[in-house]
């Protein structure tokens, strides 16, 4: 088994869910431009090619200047999203841009059904238009997470293929899904046709650890049923380890010991580990764009010292972190 470097992480503007941004969600909300260039620069350093934005829009409120609402979120940076893509571009980093959560609830009952309306529609046709230009902006993300029960819903593959259709016509081509549900996977065969059905390009699993839903043994016996579904489906495995500890409503970070054992367990299967989140889970130490909980630079320490102890720090910040099957 080689042992992976998590090489990709979600983000965000301003944390969907109430309380658990609490330690980031005001400061991100004053970052400048230069700011979210600085943050992406970090995020680099470390190893992270792959950013996956969590939303451009939320709670009727838009993100960036936009044609469709003309209410907007209160940031600094007055357009946030061709912030981070510019970053991007600089640094060479592939990004997916999130495209739901524009009403609320953000999530109940289109966990299996997808998200609905036709802002769907209109909010992507004005991204690819405004920001398709940039090569960082090279796929799309739903977040509007599946709700696996042994099997995906059958509706949510409707939504989700629906989508690559349509998003693919507007360019860029790639989509990207994270379901919740993880350990009621079977990976039978029905799970297997599923996966053959579902058209979106990667599918990286949310590990259940950080939520506290699951176990250490159960999660290595998951994914090494996934692992044999996805070769059967001939679909790339990808893996979303959760750094996250919960203080109360609040997400901290977890303690590096649990993430070792988690990153452990999912670089035995995955063809890429992403994470949930960098953003507010790690900082580099003396950061000027600090945003977090004060225990993740602690995170981020112990976590440069195991890329270190175990000759993963020189591949850090470099592209190309998926393993060759």
């Amino acid at each position: 088994m080689a042992l992976m470097r998590i090489t990709g992480s979600w983000f965000d503007f301003y944390h969907p869910n109430p309380y658990e941004g609490d330690c980031w969600n005001s400061t991100t909300q004053r970052f400048t431009e230069a700011d979210w260039e600085l943050k992406l620069t970090e995020m680099a350093e470390i190893g992270l090619d792959t950013l996956v934005l969590l939303n451009v829009a939320l709670h009727g409120k838009a993100f960036y200047p936009s044609d469709i609402w003309s209410y907007r979120w209160d940031t600094v940076c007055p357009d946030p999203l061709e912030a981070v893509l510019k970053a991007g571009d600089k640094l060479g980093l592939t990004i997916y841009v999130g495209n739901g959560f524009y009403t609320t609830p953000i999530m109940g009952s289109l966990s299996t059904s997808g998200e609905t309306t036709a802002l769907r529609f209109d909010f992507a046709k004005e991204l690819a238009e405004r920001y398709g230009h940039h090569a960082s902006f090279a796929g799309w993300y739903l977040p509007v997470e599946a709700a696996i029960f042994t099997h995906f819903p059958d509706h949510y593959i409707a939504y989700a293929n629906e989508m690559c259709g349509f998003l693919r016509k507007l360019g860029p081509e790639k989509v990207l899904i994270a379901p919740y549900g993880t350990r009621s996977i079977t990976g039978d065969a029905r799970f297997v046709d599923q996966l053959r059905s579902l058209e979106v390009d990667y599918i990286a699993y949310q590990d259940e650890i950080g939520v506290d839903r699951t176990t250490f043994e159960a999660v290595d016996a998951t994914f090494a049923k996934l692992r044999e579904a996805h070769d059967k489906a001939g679909k790339p495995l990808w893996s979303d380890l959760e750094l996250f500890r919960f203080a109360g409503k609040v997400l901290h970070p977890g303690p590096f010991e649990r993430v070792k054992r988690q990153l452990d367990i999912l670089s035995k299967y995955s063809d890429k580990v992403l994470c949930y989140q960098y953003l507010g889970m790690m900082n580099k130490p003396g950061s000027p764009v600090h945003a977090g909980h004060e225990t993740s630079v602690r995170l981020y320490e112990d976590y440069t010292a195991f890329l270190r102890d175990n000759g993963l720090w020189d591949a850090a910040g470099e592209t190309g972190g998926e393993r060759s099957r």
